[in-house]
């Protein structure tokens, strides 16, 4: 099979969950290669997503490592297996690759749980937020670029209204529903738009405000998608240099017990959609 130009966040994350299963089996690629009778280059190539790899091949790997975990091998099989172009994919050559990588994520995540402290969640930001955000920012995009990236938002939120058995549940802290990216009167279309999504079953908004007490997870937003299992969990993190995908075991557990103290200080989701709706109103 040839190599791949072009190399995705979820078909890399499949290689990394296979060098994992290798290496608990307590083996190097090269003994790996030897035992099954393949060049040890093919195990490398496999294994950084350089080319790709068929359930079948997944599911005999993972029975030469000596994995157990049926739920887990089922779940890389089908990964293995997915061959249908997402929506995202025709703007491969228009927009930065994490953008991509982020609509394919939260296209097959069973749920996301996120926390925003300085901006409006993409999955609720109505055209006229996202406009003003990328017009406020220091990269200078034509209006071609701007277009496809307000499309490309807008499509994205179309995940929560699939159909499909997926949760989205936030916490935003005060501070990123009292930014104005725009006027006020963008603002209020914001609060109220994100009032109005909280009422979908399959939304859930909290809110943390200024004057809750001991709440020290002020540091940066993130976001967690879940994998058909909790070992293919994804962590996006918000750094200075953009976002940044996490799956180590150690970082999925950290990450997600700062999700579950951010929760624990929000209000509760009637209380925090009417405490938005009242901030709309003084505005």
């Amino acid at each position: 099979m040839s190599a791949r130009s072009i190399i995705t966040a979820r078909q890399e994350r499949l290689g990394t969950e296979l060098r994992k299963l290798r290496e608990r089996a307590g083996l190097t690629g090269r003994e790996a290669a030897r035992d099954m009778g393949f060049a040890e280059t093919r195990i490398s190539a496999v294994e950084s997503a350089r080319v790709g790899v068929s359930g079948e091949r997944v599911r005999y790997l993972a029975g030469q490592y000596a994995c157990d975990d049926t739920a887990l091998v089922d779940a890389l099989a089908a990964m293995a297996d997915e061959r249908v172009r997402g929506w995202w994919e025709a703007y491969r050559h228009t927009l930065p690759p994490t953008f991509l990588d982020l609509a394919e994520l939260e296209h097959h995540a069973a749920y996301v749980r996120s926390f925003e402290n300085v901006q409006v969640p993409g999955l609720l930001q109505t055209e006229s937020q996202v406009r003003a955000i990328y017009t406020s920012s220091t990269t200078r995009l034509s209006p071609e670029q701007m277009d496809a990236r307000v499309e490309f938002r807008l499509r994205r939120q179309k995940v929560l209204g699939s159909g499909e058995p997926f949760r989205f549940a936030v916490v935003i802290h005060e501070a990123a529903l009292r930014v104005r990216v725009a006027d006020r009167a963008v603002a209020r279309r914001q609060l109220l738009h994100i009032a109005e999504q909280s009422e979908r079953p399959q939304v859930v908004v909290r809110v943390v405000p200024f004057d809750v007490d001991g709440f020290t997870d002020i540091g940066n937003a993130l976001l967690i998608a879940g994998g058909q299992v909790p070992k293919l969990d994804t962590v996006l993190v918000d750094t200075a240099h953009g976002g940044a995908f996490v799956d180590a075991e150690a970082q999925l557990s950290r990450y997600r017990r700062v999700l579950d103290n951010v929760e624990s200080a929000a209000m509760g989701v009637v209380e925090s959609r009417d405490f938005i709706v009242r901030l709309a109103k003084s505005i």
